[in-house]
């Protein structure tokens, strides 16, 4: 570690000698081990190593930053000079702030050493999984790797972390075929500290693979209505927690003005069962943020709770720009609390609606409206799944959308980067053919 202090080091001397009012510096070493799997066979292993360096200064308020990917003296010297040419371009800002005085701290987290004979076994005992329990899925890409990182985070207000992580990622892309028949792609990946447990086993991608062979017999909606969707857990956090974030809670809504939730924190903004937080500290959690990019040790926080808006998204940038509090950290580790009813429960108790897995759509407005298609979904009928669907629409509104909760699963997504159940919503105009 003593390397990525003293180039750190070097660094800032240099920025503070040039009249930088302050400054931080990231230099990182990562190293990656790589299987890959396309149409079903391995194609590939191969390590990857990088270097980082990342610098940020601000002198009379202008803040300038660069990255390179050298640790010689030459491309540093060349990054430092491009790194003040940027700040004094800038406009000035008095808002820009770093966090001071923690000193120096140690981390260290994961599985630092890889091991690459196991990797391997679970890597080929995932794709014999899937070619013995779902013969009609075709792997169009898959890659399971080991990813370490080791380095330093120095500024110049006092702060000092040292760190040192590893975690194995296995990411799949694939497709069900069945003679002429077949599926769009859909994806599914899980990251862990260990190999204790088959991949297949893992977060849902047993679930999922099934639930795209189920895809091969598809057909579309017919005529339009309103009623009830089901988002399973990963498209609950893509499709409608994380545009809700982006839109109502983040550092661009709150610092334009246009989020509908700007005048909300402490009020009430969706049903009393929803708790959603940020926990990079939480078990479930592989290799969570220790820190934020301003040098902030990173904390857990609630988002909303019970229903009941909690705290905003925002960096100290834009905390000072707006009068607001800052997040506790900046991270995406969310965690939505799970409910009391069974999937299938969920299931039997809809009269017409839709469970869906995917969504394909533009950016909801800044009103929480959106509309696109439903995808990797089924057809709900008098409390049975019937069918799997293509050409459906859905349309709504995230607002409205938090306060016409119908039920939350008990059953939760838990894939090291999230962690989240199903849940339903009422209210929604469903479109077909």
């Amino acid at each position: 570690m003593e390397k990525y202090r003293i180039i750190a080091q070097r660094i800032l001397d240099r920025l503070s000698s040039r009249g930088a009012d302050m400054a931080h510096c990231s230099v990182r070493e990562s190293e990656m081990r790589e299987f890959n799997v396309d149409g079903n066979e391995f194609s590939l292993f191969r390590t990857l190593f990088n270097r980082h360096v990342g610098i940020t200064v601000f002198m009379g308020g202008r803040k300038g930053s660069v990255s390179i990917n050298r640790f010689d003296d030459e491309s540093i010297d060349e990054a430092i000079e491009n790194c003040i040419a940027a700040a004094e371009s800038a406009t000035p800002d008095t808002a820009w702030e770093l966090a001071s005085g923690n000193g120096e701290r140690h981390f260290s987290r994961g599985a630092l050493v890889p091991d690459t004979e196991k990797l391997f076994i679970r890597t080929k005992e995932l794709v014999d999984d899937i070619k013995s329990r779902h013969p009609k899925i075709i792997i169009e890409q898959m890659i399971v790797k080991h990813v370490s990182s080791k380095g330093v985070y120095m500024s110049t207000t006092g702060n000092c972390y040292f760190s040192e992580s590893g975690k194995y990622v296995a990411e799949l892309m694939y497709s069900a075929h069945d003679g002429d028949k077949l599926t769009s792609f859909f994806g599914s990946d899980v990251t862990v500290s260990d190999l204790d447990k088959p991949f297949i086993d893992c977060a849902f991608i047993e679930r999922e693979l099934q639930d795209i062979e189920n895809q091969l017999d598809s057909a579309p909606t017919n005529g339009k209505f309103q009623g009830t969707v089901i988002f399973t857990p990963a498209c609950l956090v893509s499709t409608v927690f994380g545009n809700i974030c982006g839109n109502f809670v983040s550092d661009s809504g709150l610092l334009e003005g246009t989020s509908l939730w700007k005048d909300k924190l402490n009020q009430k903004v969706a049903d009393e069962r929803i708790s959603v937080s940020f926990k990079p500290s939480d078990k479930r959690i592989v290799n969570g943020e220790l820190y934020t990019g301003e040098g902030f040790l990173s904390e857990d926080y609630d988002l909303i709770k019970n229903g009941v808006l909690q705290s905003f998204m925002l960096s100290k940038y834009v905390a000072n720009k707006t009068g607001n509090k800052p997040a506790k950290n900046s991270s995406f580790a969310m965690i939505i609390e799970s409910g009391d009813t069974p999937l299938e429960e969920m299931i039997k108790s809809i009269d017409k609606g839709l469970i869906i897995g995917r969504f394909s759509g533009g950016s909801p407005g800044a009103n929480g409206e959106f509309s696109g298609v439903a995808k990797n979904g089924f057809m709900i009928e008098n409390g049975k799944i019937t069918h799997a669907l293509s050409e459906t629409m859905i349309s709504g509104n995230l607002a409205d959308m938090l306060n016409s909760v119908v039920s939350i699963s008990k059953e939760t997504l838990v894939d090291g980067t999230v962690v989240a159940p199903y849940m339903a919503f009422d209210g929604i105009t469903v479109s077909g053919k």
